[in-house]
């Protein structure tokens, strides 16, 4: 019983993991389009399926403990050693885990771009606040002195 409930909880979970995989690839591509209202909807369709991986997780923790077995990859291969659906679970928790280290690869490259347009938009706002001017060069190519610099809306 235990092991069929784990088994469709999996099931469910690399589905939806699949699912929350391409909303991270669509999510890069909204990013580098700077697409404010679609980043939105991809967040919004992101939050039920971290919500019920999250929650799935958690049972499959407690179905575990309710077999006095650990919840980490020991305890499921002792259950999987003592169940007729054994390898199959453990097929399928592999294929879960695997997909969930992809979509934290692409979670994190979401991140580095993120923090890259963070700076970028950091910088320009810098600039049009007159306080983070960028150097000059004069004929030369080194840095070349200016006076006081001005804000943009002054120059």
């Amino acid at each position: 019983m235990h092991d069929t409930t784990l088994l469709q909880l999996f099931t469910d979970d690399i589905g939806q993991a699949e699912r929350l995989l391409e909303l991270i690839d669509e999510e890069f591509q909204a990013l580098n389009d700077r697409d404010l209202p679609r980043l939105e909807g991809i967040l919004a369709a992101k939050q039920p399926l971290l919500a019920q991986l999250d929650q799935h997780g958690s049972q499959r923790s407690q179905l575990l403990a309710s077999q006095q077995l650990s919840a980490d990859k020991a305890g499921l291969q002792a259950l999987a050693a003592r169940s007729p659906q054994g390898p199959e679970l453990l097929e399928h928790a592999d294929r879960l885990g695997e997909l969930l280290e992809r979509c934290q690869a692409a979670n994190l490259r979401n991140g580095r771009l993120i923090r890259a347009n963070q700076a970028s938009v950091g910088k320009l706002l810098g600039i049009l606040r007159g306080g983070d001017t960028p150097s000059l060069y004069d004929s030369r190519g080194s840095a070349a002195r200016t006076g006081q610099q001005r804000p943009l809306s002054q120059a």
